[in-house]
């Protein structure tokens, strides 16, 4: 459901959300931010990528010269899926979730801060 500039995906424990750019649909989103939200508050963050975008990136990188002309694609908290679209990174991050993996895919930033 959209909140405001937000994408959440609720599920039994936690939620997935995105920050998709305006104007794409989310069935086209192809390099999104995103979180995962625990119900305890754990939160892990990561953007998703297609390997189009990767593909793009280094064929740019080859003329800009960045990443030793396009030679490697590096990100800390990076997740590069198939298939465009929301609907399909949500099934990819559900996995992570129930597998455990998301703690060494995602970045772990600490709990949600709470106004006291």
């Amino acid at each position: 459901m959209w909140d405001g500039a937000f994408y959440r995906v609720q599920r039994k424990g936690y939620e997935i959300c995105f920050v998709p750019d305006a104007g794409v649909p989310l069935d086209e989103m192809d390099d999104v931010d995103m979180w995962v939200i625990f119900d305890k508050g754990e939160r892990w963050s990561g953007t998703i990528y297609t390997l189009d975008v990767v593909h793009r990136d280094m064929d740019r990188w080859r003329e800009t010269g960045e990443c030793l002309g396009g030679r490697f694609f590096s990100v800390w908290d990076g997740l590069i899926v198939r298939d465009r679209g929301i609907p399909g990174m949500v099934d990819v991050v559900d996995d992570l979730v129930r597998s455990g993996d998301h703690r060494s895919v995602f970045r772990d930033v600490g709990p949600q801060e709470t106004d006291a």
